[in-house]
């Protein structure tokens, strides 16, 4: 008997610390991408005259939707809420600054946006972990889920 409660709370020491890990990679990577975010939207007058347009929209609209990226869905990382949601604009921008704008460099160029990239990949897949507003929010989206369900 007494092995099984010891295995048990190994069962849940090991979920603890993995939602502790995956609140850890939460808060590193949305600080991180928040400070390129922030650098963008603080310097946001001087950097859309000269902003790349990698995908034809004009250099204002390509340093907004970035922005948009980096800097609030960053927030939104950091936070937990609407992770998985978040991670696609951050994917996109990282594909984009990947496949388009540093389509010619060398992989050292583009391996920083690369690796961002595969984080996003990873976190969408992982979800935000139970130290997170998306967590407390579980209930609110089952029952937004079900109604949706039942609608079509």
């Amino acid at each position: 008997m007494e092995s099984i409660k010891k295995t048990s709370n190994c069962k849940t020491e090991s979920k603890t610390l993995g939602n502790v890990g995956i609140l850890i990679f939460r808060l590193v990577l949305g600080v991180l991408m928040l400070t390129h975010g922030w650098q963008k939207l603080s310097n946001f007058e001087m950097m859309s005259s000269v902003f790349p347009d990698p995908i034809g929209l004009g250099p204002t609209v390509s340093l907004s939707l970035i922005i948009f990226a980096e800097f609030f869905c960053s927030i939104l990382i950091l936070f937990g809420l609407f992770t998985r949601l978040a991670t696609i604009p951050l994917m996109i921008g990282m594909i984009v600054a990947v496949f388009v704008v540093h389509a010619n460099d060398p992989f050292a160029v583009k391996e920083l946006s690369f690796l961002y990239l595969s984080l996003y990949v990873a976190l969408a897949f992982i979800g935000a972990g139970k130290f997170s507003v998306d967590y407390l929010l579980r209930g609110t989206y089952a029952k937004l889920c079900g109604k949706f369900r039942k609608s079509s």
